[in-house]
């Protein structure tokens, strides 16, 4: 029997604890409305506290980009301040961020703010005030709507495309096993799993089991215990990196050993292999875009080099070998190139209209052939992904890169 576990996720009040990361500048007296002429600011929200915290270091290291670019003169003379609230993952907090960032501080735009929940409770209002809502740090389908929502825009591939990508893979190499999935219980878990259903089609008889764990869960033990239970020989994760930890532990110790699917989000060797033991993760399969840091065979890369010369200089206090923070450095690098050929006009309409033009820019540490493009109708800059197994150190690859667009067909 398939056991459905399919609540609705419930959203709590937290206090307003505030983190505020910003570059500091010199105000000139010439205002544009309350921000100095000379500064572009820019508001965003991040879960710096509470279970997702793990994220937090996407948005401490979008600071220190923007610190590194006021250090070389800024954007077309203009320096960046970066004014970010924790919501600690809490949509109602999030939207009482968005109204203070917009009408209190003045920011020009919201930019890679985290979380699927958080940015959806904000979207209606931010388009409703035609205030430029980009590179939204969730790798929902609701950030490529631009009929609907003209200023809201993605960034990162997209987890349904992500789980039809690992049904075709299932298709191929493991036809007609069983499939177990556990998911996390909101609209970032689920996206996942309806892609793997609508890719695998009359063959999603082969899931026989999917059940849910909160984000503020401690165990799992009793979720994985089930899954193990239907006899499913595949296991697809889709949650954050702390979760996948516990059950890649748990497996082990129950001594389960089937084919172990991760979602890209927790797929990061410092914040989910190493805590569940390298040694418990050999063979987990995911898809990857950017270089992980953790991952030897970057190494002597120049790009992350790079990188690790600027964690240095600009965010000593980080983990080098944190992919979240190369995340937020990759997206910061995005939006920085937006505001460049905006030039002097930084009116929303323009931002929007040049956010809309990117043409197979090669953002900072993405894999090679791996680009950010754009249209009027294609709010989804990242769409290529690559599928990679862990060996135990490093990230071997399977196949060629696969742009995830074509899932759609």
């Amino acid at each position: 029997m398939r056991k459905m576990a399919r609540r609705l996720p419930v959203a709590t009040a937290l206090a307003a604890g505030l983190v505020c990361l910003s570059v500091s500048i010199k105000a000139e007296p010439t205002l544009l409305g309350n921000a100095p002429a000379n500064e572009i600011r820019i508001g965003s929200f991040m879960p710096y506290t509470g279970p997702l915290a793990a994220f937090s270091s996407i948005g401490r290291a979008e600071a220190a980009y923007f610190d590194m670019i006021n250090a070389r003169g800024g954007v077309n003379g203009r320096k960046l301040r970066l004014i970010s609230y924790d919501d600690s993952s809490d949509p109602v907090t999030a939207m009482a961020h968005a109204h203070k960032l917009v009408e209190q501080d003045d920011v020009l735009l919201i930019f890679g703010a985290f979380g699927t929940p958080s940015n959806l409770a904000v979207r209606p209002y931010l388009n409703e005030k035609q205030v430029p809502h980009l590179f939204v740090a969730s790798g929902d389908d609701a950030w490529n709507a631009p009929e609907a929502f003209p200023w809201t825009m993605g960034w990162q591939p997209q987890s349904r495309r992500e789980g039809r990508i690992y049904a075709s893979y299932i298709k191929t190499y493991y036809a007609e096993r069983k499939i177990a999935v556990l998911w996390q219980n909101d609209q970032f878990g689920r996206d996942m799993l309806l892609g793997l259903e609508e890719s695998l089609g009359n063959d999603a008889r082969m899931i026989v089991a999917d059940t849910t764990f909160d984000i503020s869960d401690r165990t799992i033990d009793s979720q994985v215990d089930f899954l193990h239970s239907s006899g499913a020989e595949v296991l697809v994760f889709d949650g954050s990196p702390a979760v996948a930890a516990l059950a890649l532990r748990q497996m082990a110790e129950i001594g389960w050993q089937p084919v172990f699917l991760l979602d890209n989000a927790s797929a990061s060797i410092a914040n989910a292999l190493r805590p569940a033991g390298l040694e418990n993760s050999i063979g987990v399969i995911t898809t990857e875009f950017l270089k992980d840091p953790g991952d030897p065979a970057w190494k002597d890369d120049a790009e992350m080099k790079e990188w690790m010369s600027f964690m240095d200089k600009y965010y000593p206090e980080g983990d080098k070998s944190d992919i979240n923070a190369v995340f937020g450095y990759a997206a910061a690098a995005t939006l920085v190139e937006v505001l460049t050929r905006c030039g002097d006009d930084l009116s929303h309409e323009n931002i929007m209209q040049e956010a809309e033009g990117l043409d197979r820019f090669e953002v900072p540490l993405a894999l090679q052939g791996i680009t950010a493009s754009t249209g009027p109708n294609d709010f989804r800059p990242i769409k290529q992904l690559r599928l990679v197994q862990f060996d135990g150190q490093s990230w071997q690859p399977i196949g060629d890169v696969i742009d995830s667009a074509f899932q759609d067909k």
